[in-house]
């Protein structure tokens, strides 16, 4: 690991950066992301009739149930959290290029040339998970909350609560999709190893169970044992992924010396 280095001008004029500058450098990189999150807001709120109408009401309808508004302000709060979320997850890629480029001045010389990489993997993870919850893990909730309806009692669901529910589950299952990037940030940092998420597994199993409980908005069991299986594949994944980083990193720093070395040698006498 190398300290974090100033932006700009060659290997010679590479300092340290202070406190304060790691603090102005952070400054710029969130408004950076928040200036994407604004973009991607507006356009969410060009297209809110079709993203509430025709991709958020779609499972619902194929579920066989109806949606009601119980106040007189629901349909604006639900279009203006709508707006709020799909601007958040649709500006995710722009939010995880400026995290990696603050970053990547922490990382090998060699490691920053991977941001780019990094970015797509990390957003097709969290677009991943988007699209499970999407279209396995909603579509199954909704299935399973129509058998419940009566000839007396008519199923009919809040829209604001229904809003909340999905856009919740579809956030909350790309984040935890991010698990196997974290494993190669983590690894390459030095602060996890293979090694130890193999001696934790039986740990993190109780562990993803309970994160499974909290992302899926629902008691219902099926549906967050439906999350955590997936998320055990993917801790499986992020050992792999670690022993990957984690060799990758030892090449890196072998072939580093081995450059150095000869260097090393001309000043000798």
């Amino acid at each position: 690991m190398v300290p974090f280095l100033k932006r700009g001008g060659g290997t010679a004029e590479q300092q340290e950066m202070s406190f304060l500058d790691h603090l102005e450098e952070l400054r710029w990189h969130i408004i950076r992301a928040l200036i994407g999150l604004l973009i991607a807001t507006a356009i969410c709120g060009v297209y809110a009739d079709m993203i509430v109408q025709d991709i958020l009401m779609r499972p619902l309808r194929e579920a066989g149930l109806k949606a009601q508004v119980l106040t007189p302000y629901g349909i604006v709060l639900l279009y203006m959290q709508t707006v709020l979320i799909c601007g958040l997850i649709l500006s995710m890629p722009n939010t995880l290029y400026w995290l990696w480029k603050f970053v990547a001045p922490g990382l090998l010389p060699k490691e920053r040339r991977y941001v780019a990489r990094v970015v797509f993997l990390t957003s097709f993870c969290f677009f991943g998970g988007v699209a499970f919850s999407y279209f396995i893990l909603l579509p199954y909730s909704l299935r399973f909350f129509a058998t419940f309806g009566t000839q007396s009692i008519d199923l009919n669901i809040a829209i604001d609560h229904y809003i909340g529910f999905i856009l919740t589950l579809l956030l909350g299952a790309g984040l935890v999709f991010e698990l196997p990037m974290i494993s190669y940030f983590l690894t390459k940092i030095g602060f996890l190893t293979p090694e130890f998420m193999r001696q934790y597994r039986r740990h993190s199993i109780v562990v993803i169970l309970i994160l499974a409980a909290i992302v899926t908005p629902t008691p219902d069991p099926l549906t967050q044992l439906m999350l955590a299986v997936p998320l055990l594949l993917l801790y499986e994944t992020s050992i792999f992924v670690s022993k990957m980083a984690l060799k990758q990193s030892e090449t890196e720093r072998a072939a580093a010396a081995d450059e150095s070395a000869p260097a090393a040698g001309e000043h000798s006498p």
